[in-house]
Parts: structure tokens; sequence; C-alpha cells
């Protein structure tokens, strides 16, 4: 089929386009519907030779709403191949005329007929870049008409013929909601590659980006597809880049709470060290540095996400010091009410200035409440309360205490009274 051209106009045929228009319409009136056809059809090939593109548009477009508007489905096809297959057809002349075939699917008269229509503009769009968007969208009622029929995997297959994300002339959410709505109908027909391939994409956005508790994200919807659960190696790679990236993660609720589900992974104990290493930060105990190197480096240096031999890696091995680091504080936190800022770096392997910066890092983020007293040379992890808190506090005490002396009274009574049943007996 011709591609269309762009020329440089020679002739404005737009007067004999208003003066005709009308001329048809009046035909069409009368059931001259073949007459008027082929007025048009003189004028066009006019308007097509001189390189008017508004004039030649509104010819094409004249001739579908003619024949729409005579409930003449068969000639608007034929119209429309004959059209598009017409020497140097301008590009926007068949965009248009593609575009007003696209609005009657919706107001064609049965199901065979709308099948016919979309068959038709599948056709004369294909190969055509200037109209792969209108291709697109007519595609897609296809494969949704497909799948109300109950064919899944035809549906999924039509749809998948288009690489929409090459198509630039799509708008972007338009694009994303397509690609989407493939990897929907693929799921349907249980074909798990391009749900592996998207996530796969997502995961090298998400690393260039550093957000690693996306990536962990991924790396979990991947473990948990089907087709990798049967295969172990893949299953544990999964997995295994899951803990890795959950770990690297900036401590907060959704973290530490995705941190203890995959703790609670059953084939987690399958992987020894790295089950070790989950272990170490869903426990409240203090990790060493050195020790934590000396047991899991020389593995975790073998993998990707910490490669000596990347930038990237390097980073992330000082990132995953960096949450050591964190991990530890918390921990001091939840022990300690006061501390030395001396006995503070002992436990956290740290100078003194590296640990006012995690410090205030961590209390900034509203992860730990801590004040330090530089001069006194202490750290001061216990909240500071209100006289509201506090009342409150001495009331929920007595309160205990009274109850608790009720209930001793109670206990001694009790007791009083069986000995002095005893003695009676």
């Amino acid at each position: 089929m011709s591609e269309g051209k762009l020329e440089k106009m020679e002739k404005d045929y737009s007067p004999q386009v208003d003066a005709l228009l009308p001329e048809t319409d009046a035909l069409l009136k009368q059931g001259k519907l073949q007459e008027a056809l082929d007025k048009l059809m003189v004028l066009e090939k006019q308007a097509r030779n001189a390189a008017d593109p508004d004039s030649t548009s509104r010819i094409l477009v004249q001739v579908v709403k003619l024949c729409r508007e005579a409930q003449d489905w068969k000639l608007l096809n034929e119209e429309i191949v004959l059209l598009s297959k017409k020497h140097g057809q301008l590009k926007a002349a068949t965009t248009k005329m593609i575009q007003e075939a696209f609005s009657y699917l919706d107001s064609t008269p049965n199901m065979e007929v709308k099948l016919e229509l979309i068959d038709t503009l599948r056709t004369v769009t294909e190969g055509k870049i200037y109209v792969e968007v209108e291709r697109a969208r007519v595609t897609r009622l296809l494969a949704q008409i497909r799948e109300e029929e109950g064919k899944i995997n035809e549906a999924a297959d039509i749809l998948q013929e288009l690489q929409v994300e090459t198509f630039g002339s799509m708008e972007k959410r338009e694009k994303t909601d397509f690609i989407l709505e493939q990897m929907r109908l693929c799921l349907a027909k249980h074909d798990y590659d391009l749900k592996l391939r998207f996530y796969d994409l997502m995961i090298k956005h998400a690393l260039h980006e550093e957000q690693y508790l996306n990536v962990h994200k991924f790396y979990k919807q991947i473990y948990d597809s089907e087709s990798i659960q049967q295969d172990e190696t893949k299953w544990k790679e999964a997995l295994q880049n899951g803990i890795l990236f959950i770990v690297l993660s900036p401590y907060d609720n959704e973290q530490s709470d995705l941190l203890h589900r995959i703790y609670e992974d059953p084939k987690l104990a399958q992987i020894p060290l790295y089950n070790e290493l989950t272990k170490c930060f869903v426990t409240t105990e203090l990790m060493r540095w050195p020790k934590i190197e000396e047991v899991y480096g020389q593995e975790l240096q073998k993998t990707f996400v910490f490669s000596k031999t990347t930038d990237e890696g390097q980073k992330r091995w000082k990132e995953l010091h960096n949450r050591v680091i964190e991990h530890n504080i918390r921990v001091v936190a939840k022990y300690y009410t006061r501390v030395t800022t001396k006995r503070l770096m002992q436990l956290l392997d740290l100078n003194e200035r590296d640990t006012e910066e995690f410090l205030s890092k961590l209390v900034v983020s509203k992860t730990i409440y801590a004040r330090v007293d530089r001069p006194a040379g202490i750290v001061s992890f216990q909240v500071k309360k209100d006289a509201n808190q506090v009342l409150n506090d001495w009331s929920s005490d007595i309160n205990s205490l009274l109850n608790l002396v009720e209930k001793t009274c109670h206990l001694i009574s009790k007791e009083e009274m069986v000995h002095s049943i005893a003695k009676v007996m």
C-alpha cells in the first residue's frame, strides 16, 4: 500500500469542496449515493494531485460519512480500502478518514458488521507509522471482543502483535495503559514471560533511582511467580536478591513489615547464609560490622548487588554498613534510657563524628528520639513527657498498685477462712 506523501500544495480546492459537500448530501437524500461518490472521487483526484491535504481530508471523510448514513457498510469497507490504496494518497487525509471510520464502530448494527469494519481498519493501517495509534486502538477493541467471547488466548495473541513501547506518537499514559492490558491478558492465559520481562525492566529503573524497597517488591513478585517457583535455582536467586534489597532499604514501618514477612518464608531455611543475615536484622540485638564482614562479606560480594568490580556494588556495600549502624542505634535506644557518648561509640564501632551524624539522621527521620548533651558526653533516649502524660502514668501506676493490694487482701482473707475451717474440723 502507498505510504502517502508530503508535498507542497499546488492549489487550494477549498471553494470547490465547500460547494460539492452540500450537493452530495442532497444526492444522498434522493437515494443517489453512487452518483454522489462519483462526484467526490473526481474532485478527490484533483485535490490529491495538487497536494491539498485539507481538501482531500474533507472529501475522504465525506465519502465514509455518506456510506455510513446510507447504512451501506459493505460499500464503506470497500471505499476505505480503495481510497487508502490511491497512488500518492496524502497521509493527513488517510489519517482523518481512518479516525472518522473508527468513530462508527460503536454504531454498527451488529457484531458481524463491526468485526468487518475492524478488519478493514486493521488492514489499511498495517505498516503505516502515521496511523500506529489508530491501529493500536482498533486492535485493542478487537482483543476486548475476543476476550468477551471467552477466547483469552486469541485476545492475548492479538494484543501482543503490537510493540506499543516503540510508538512515538502515543501519549505515555495511553502507552502504559496498553502495556498493562497486554500484561493482564498474558496473566489471564497463564503466560508469565511478559510479567517477568516487565519486572526485570522495573528493577533496572528502580536500581537507577536507588529505590531499594521497590526493587525488593519487584523481586518478590518474580519469586511468587509460578514458573519461578518450579525452578529451584531461579526462586533461590529471586529470594536472595529480595532479601539483600530489603535489608538495604531505609527503615520504616513498611520495610520492617516486609522484612519480617520474608523471614517467615519456610523456603528461606534452604538458604542458611541468607536466613542468618535476615535473622540479624529482625532480632533486637547488636551487630558488629567487623563480624558481619567476616561471616557474610566474601559470599555477598560475589553477587551483583555488592560486587567489588562495580561502583554501584561498592556503594551498596557502604549502604549495608549504614543499615547495620542504624539497626544498632535502634537497639541501643530500646535498651538504654541514657548512655555516654564513649560507650555508644564502642557499641557502634564508630568515631564521635560519625556517631553523632548517624544519630542525627535517625532523629530527623523520627525513627528514634534522642537528645545529646555534648559537654557532659551523654545521649538520652528517654522521651520527655508533658504534664498530662506524667499525670496519666501516675494515675495508671496508682490504679495498678491498688488493684494489687486489693487482690492481696482478698487472698489473705481466703487463706484465713480456710485455716479457720480446718481448726474447727
